[in-house]
């Protein structure tokens, strides 16, 4: 029982990170180390609890591909937030993904990725969503990944007329360049209000 209860969990884990693209039962099989067997007993009691009252996820099965979800009845809630991103401040993570695009585009997420040393597909799509950056392309060679890059948006946010106006970096440690960066960092908080926590 035990074991059970921690695969289920684990699938748990692997079906909310892998997010909008869900995993059939062989990957999460796979990623689990586990058999067939143990992900479809996890998969009917995760189905069991999330049907209970007040769960705000159900777990969703489309063309053999498993994901969470949010449940329908929640639709218009889910839909206010979705059409008012704004509202929202953006976090820590989403203000260094900007601007590393700002100043490298275009530019990938595995590129942002090395940059920063961590993961960055939910700022990037956050990002996204605000309409602050978006796909301007895809690189050259192997899986032609995304190319990233900003918005008008994002010009008229810091009131700039293009990207040639963005601070400079110095090529040094001059405190110059610092300052200016400073400067630019603090327009970007201003203009998003306080940052989250990540």
């Amino acid at each position: 029982m035990e074991r059970e209860i921690r695969i289920t969990g684990m699938v748990e884990s692997l079906l909310f990170v892998a997010g909008e693209d869900g995993l059939t039962a062989a990957q999460l099989a796979q990623a689990a180390e586990t058999d067939g067997e143990a992900v479809g007993r996890a998969l009917a009691l995760l189905r069991q609890l999330y049907e209970s009252d007040g769960r705000g996820i159900m777990l969703a099965e489309l063309a053999g591909t498993f994901r969470l979800v949010t449940k329908p009845e929640h639709s218009d809630a889910v839909r206010r937030l979705l059409e008012n991103p704004t509202s929202q401040s953006l976090t820590q993570a989403s203000l260094e993904v900007l601007a590393i695009i700002a100043y490298r585009q275009p530019i990938t997420r595995v590129e942002i990725e090395e940059i920063r040393g961590v993961k960055s597909e939910r700022p990037v799509q956050t990002l996204i969503t605000r309409g602050l950056i978006r796909e301007t392309g895809r690189a050259e060679g192997t899986g032609r990944a995304i190319l990233y890059g900003t918005t008008d948006a994002f010009l008229d946010h810091f009131g700039l007329a293009a990207l040639d106006e963005l601070p400079k970096l110095a090529d040094g440690d001059g405190e110059e360049g610092e300052e200016e960066l400073d400067l630019f960092m603090s327009s970007f908080t201003e203009t998003f209000g306080d940052v989250q926590a990540d």
